[in-house]
């Protein structure tokens, strides 16, 4: 059982997705409705189904500090990670040189960026032609928290999270734990995913993929769109928050395998229930405290049944979200975009409508916000449903108290 805990200052944001460069980019995209998915332009794909692909210069090396030709030889996840953290260091008034004298962790979350971006050696492999070894260089040389604290000389604990769509939610709650328990000073966590044609045909061998922009919680929803980005939050310690920047707080974290299934969410949501058990009391707070809610919507029948279930049990009145309309599921990102677009949501007092929803689920019996909505709160939710049955809940408050 996960005991109260001290809330946690989170002092910088960054976000990098199809919606936009930055997270002021994403805001905007998100206010005007965006939601604009193409075909694949990354990979050769059989079937087009649409995707949300980042608009960005991946071979830009963000720090101008390494050799820029080993910062281009790194993964595309590394090069979203690595423009995310760089936004989030600058909104925390922090330089890369500030980081020597501190002890700085890196965790992120990631599930495509540690295992599956070998294909073109593969299929060389199996087709008896000659290998091309700059993919296996560029493969050991991209484990996401390792590369990040190489480029940014940093010393302290680092961790890769791959818990499938829940990694990037879960990078951030534990390196909430590292500042509660003294690990480090600064810990840089979140969660980045590149497009990939492992998991595009996977995706698709599943029936969950829509022919269409995606449609979260709408009576016509027909499966998701896949996407990229990376979202990154800054975390300081108690005894640097003299004087220092807050955006706001990690105020709770639960995470919770519910067993039920490999791919689809238990009908009754039983870990996501035990998951904001946690975090409530970690965060010392009630139901009644949630201001809102950032869903997981994938627009799949299946998952925002159940969500639709859990919501209309437990929080009937709480206005939510659901932002994959404009970002498509960045898979192991997912969780750390939707952290940080939710804590971005509170600090500026207003809730986007949320695209790609238009007709209300009777079957569902309740509905994501259709219009933007000013909120005046201190405590807001996001979760993430993953893959083997995990399901994770952040509490982010503006203020230390609910």
């Amino acid at each position: 059982m996960i005991s109260h805990g001290k809330p946690v200052r989170v002092s910088g944001l960054g976000c990098v997705t199809a919606a936009g460069r930055n997270l002021a980019a994403c805001l905007t995209a998100l206010d005007e409705g965006w939601r604009s998915p193409r075909p694949p332009e990354l990979f050769p794909a059989e079937r087009q189904f649409p995707v949300f692909a980042c608009d960005l210069n991946m071979s830009d090396n963000p720090f101008c500090l390494s050799d820029p030709a080993v910062f281009k030889a790194m993964s595309r996840t590394v090069h979203l990670a690595a423009h995310a953290v760089a936004e989030a260091l600058n909104d925390a008034a922090l330089e890369i040189e500030d980081l020597a004298s501190l002890r700085v962790g890196v965790c992120i979350g990631t599930s495509v960026g540690t295992s599956l971006e070998f294909y073109d050696y593969y299929r060389c492999y199996r087709a008896g032609k000659e290998d091309p070894l700059d993919v296996i260089h560029r493969y050991l040389s991209s484990n996401p928290a390792l590369a990040l604290a190489r480029l940014l000389g940093t010393r302290g604990p680092i961790q890769t999270v791959t818990n499938a769509c829940s990694s990037g939610a879960d990078a951030i709650g534990l390196a909430a734990d590292w500042i509660r328990n003294g690990l480090c000073d600064i810990a840089i966590c979140g969660g980045a995913d590149a497009l990939c044609q492992i998991i595009y045909y996977g995706f698709a061998s599943l029936q969950l993929q829509s022919a269409a922009a995606c449609m979260p919680f709408d009576k016509k929803r027909a499966g998701l769109n896949l996407g990229e980005g990376a979202g990154i939050m800054v975390l300081e310690s108690t005894e640097r928050r003299k004087n220092r920047k807050t955006q706001g707080f990690i105020r709770g974290y639960g995470t919770c395998t519910d067993g039920y299934h490999l791919t689809a969410p238990h009908p009754n949501t039983r870990g996501l229930r035990t998951a904001l058990k946690h975090a409530l009391t970690q965060a010392g707070a009630l139901c009644g405290d949630i201001a809102f809610i950032n869903a997981h919507g994938t627009a799949t029948p299946t998952n925002d049944a159940a969500e639709g279930a859990f919501f209309r049990e437990l929080f009937p009145n709480t206005p939510f979200i659901a932002t994959k309309g404009s970002t498509g599921h960045t898979l192991g990102a997912a969780g750390a975009v939707e952290a940080v677009f939710t804590l971005a949501h509170l600090i500026r007092g207003k809730l986007p409508a949320s695209p790609g929803f238009f007709e209300e689920d009777p079957a569902l019996g309740i509905s994501p916000i259709n219009k933007p909505l000013q909120v005046e709160a201190r405590l807001a939710m996001t979760q993430s449903i993953a893959f083997g049955g995990n399901n994770s809940i952040l509490l982010l408050g503006t203020e230390n108290t609910a």
